[in-house]
C-alpha cells in the first residue's frame, strides 16, 4: 500500500462532452438553462407539496423527497461540468474527484430506492385501497426513506474504498465529463478485477433489486386494473400511475444501457447516455409529474398566483 500511495496521481484531467474549443460556450449555454431549469422545477415541487393540505399523503411525501435528490444528484455533475466548460486546464484533484464519485453514487441509488418505494405506494393505493392509511403510515415511511439512504451511503462507500485501493500512474486524462467509476477504472495500473466483479455481482443487485420491485409492484397493478369493471375508473387508476412509470423508464433505461457491458466497451455513446439519467431525467421530472397530475397543476398554479 506504501508503495501506490507514492505513485498516486494527484489530479485528474475531465475531458469533458467535446474536446473542440469551439463547442465549449454552446454547451455551457445548454447546460446552465438545463440546470437552472432543473433546480427551478424541482424546488417549484418541493414547495407546492409542502404548503398544500391536500397533497399531505405518502405519495407527494416521497414525490418532495425525489426531487430534492434531484437537485443534489444534478449539482454533484453539472457545476463542475460548467465550469470546465469555460476552463483551460479542466483538472479535478483526486480527493475531489473521489467525493464527486462518492455523493453521485449516493444520490442516484436514492432516486433508484425512491422510484422503487413509490412504485409500492402506488401498489398498495391501486390493490388494497381500504388499508392504505394503516399500511403507508408515517413509521412505514420513515422506515422505507432510512433504507434508501442508509443502503445507497454503504453501496456507494464500498465502491469509492475499493477505487481508492487503485494505482494511477499512467495516464490521468478521464474520457467523461465527470468522476463516474467507469471511466475512472479504465485509468488504473493495478487490477481492477475486484472493483468489476462487485460492480456486476453487489452493482448489479443494488440497481436490479429496486427494478425488480418495480416490475412486479406494476404487474400486480395491472392485475387489479384490469379487473375494474368501468372504463374511466381504469383510466383513473393508470393515470396515477403514468408519470411514475415515465420517469421509471427514463432512468432505469439509461443506467441499464451505460453500466451493464464489460468495461472494454465503455465508448462516447455511453457519454451521452449518462446525460439522459444524471441531466435530463432530473430536470423532466417535475414537468412529468405536474403536467400529468391533476393535484400538482392545479396546486402549482395557485402556487404561481400566490407569487
Amino acid at each position: 500500500m506504501g508503495m501506490s500511495n507514492l505513485t498516486r496521481l494527484s489530479e485528474f484531467i475531465l475531458i469533458g462532452l467535446s474536446s473542440h474549443p469551439e463547442d465549449q460556450k454552446p454547451l455551457f449555454a445548454l447546460f446552465l438553462i438545463m440546470y437552472l431549469v432543473t433546480i427551478t422545477g424541482n424546488l417549484l415541487i418541493i414547495l407546492a407539496i409542502r404548503s398544500d393540505p391536500k397533497l399531505q399523503n405518502p405519495m407527494y411525501f416521497f414525490l418532495s423527497i425525489l426531487s430534492f435528490a434531484d437537485i443534489c444528484y444534478t449539482t454533484v455533475v453539472v457545476p463542475k461540468m460548467l465550469v470546465n466548460f469555460l476552463s483551460e486546464t479542466k483538472t479535478i484533484s483526486y480527493a475531489e474527484c473521489l467525493t464527486q464519485m462518492y455523493f453521485f453514487l449516493v444520490f442516484g441509488n436514492i432516486d433508484s430506492y425512491l422510484l422503487a418505494v413509490m412504485a409500492i405506494d402506488r401498489y398498495v393505493a391501486i390493490c388494497n385501497p381500504f388499508h392504505y392509511v394503516t399500511v403507508m403510515n408515517r413509521r412505514c415511511c420513515t422506515l422505507l426513506l432510512a433504507f434508501s439512504v442508509a443502503f445507497s451511503c454503504l453501496h456507494s462507500l464500498l465502491h469509492v474504498l475499493l477505487v481508492n485501493r487503485l494505482t494511477f500512474c499512467a495516464s490521468n486524462v478521464i474520457q467523461h465529463f465527470f468522476c463516474d467509476v467507469n471511466p475512472v477504472l479504465k485509468l488504473a495500473c493495478s487490477s481492477t478485477f475486484v472493483n468489476e466483479v462487485v460492480a456486476m455481482t453487489e452493482g448489479m443487485a443494488s440497481v436490479m433489486a429496486p427494478c425488480i420491485c418495480i416490475i412486479i409492484s406494476y404487474l400486480r397493478i395491472l392485475i387489479a386494473v384490469f379487473n375494474i369493471p368501468s372504463a374511466s375508473g381504469k383510466c383513473k387508476a393508470f393515470s396515477t400511475c403514468s408519470s411514475h412509470l415515465t420517469v421509471v423508464t427514463l432512468f432505469y433505461g439509461s443506467i441499464t444501457y451505460v453500466y451493464f457491458q464489460p468495461l472494454s466497451n465503455y465508448t462516447v455513446k455511453d457519454r451521452i447516455a449518462t446525460i439522459i439519467y444524471t441531466v435530463l431525467t432530473s430536470m423532466l421530472n417535475p414537468f412529468i409529474y405536474s403536467l400529468r397530475n391533476k393535484d400538482m397543476t392545479h396546486t402549482h398554479t395557485h402556487t404561481h398566483t400566490r407569487m
